[in-house]
């Protein structure tokens, strides 16, 4: 029989096409995204990373848990959102008191939009050919 390990907490996040499976383990604060560094990962851009961060740096944990991200579909940006929420979640599920502090930052309100579906006539969801009267 599998032990279950109590100090592991999960979340999922998704956001555009991106789906991200969070894992927060106690520990020195690294973060690594489908096993590399989240600094490789996101092109060392400071803005992903500070948005990645929110969630930790709202409830001051930035360096008291490592973070194991499985992250697929869309591209960097919506990831990134996906990560984000997920981090959130699972921060909610270490401690409940946290839940006040990350909705009042926004950090687990999800971000339903997703690209709108092309129409049949149309070149793309709603650029129309054009109109010729004669």
């Amino acid at each position: 029989m599998t032990e279950i390990n109590t100090n592991v907490w999960n979340g999922t996040g998704r956001r555009k096409c991106a789906t991200a499976r969070v894992r927060l383990v106690k520990g020195n604060g690294t973060i690594t995204i489908n096993q590399i560094d989240i600094h490789h990962y996101l092109q060392y851009s400071p803005g992903y990373i500070q948005y990645l961060k929110e969630p930790l740096s709202l409830i001051s944990m930035v360096s008291e848990v490592d973070i194991q991200v499985n992250v697929n579909g869309g591209g960097i940006a919506g990831q990134t959102g996906a990560i984000r929420l997920g981090i959130a979640r699972a921060l909610c599920k270490l401690n409940s008191d946290y839940r006040n502090i990350l909705k009042l930052g926004g950090c687990l309100t999800r971000d339903a939009r997703i690209v709108e579906r092309k129409k049949y006539g149309l070149k793309k969801a709603r650029k129309a050919p054009q109109y010729s009267k004669r």
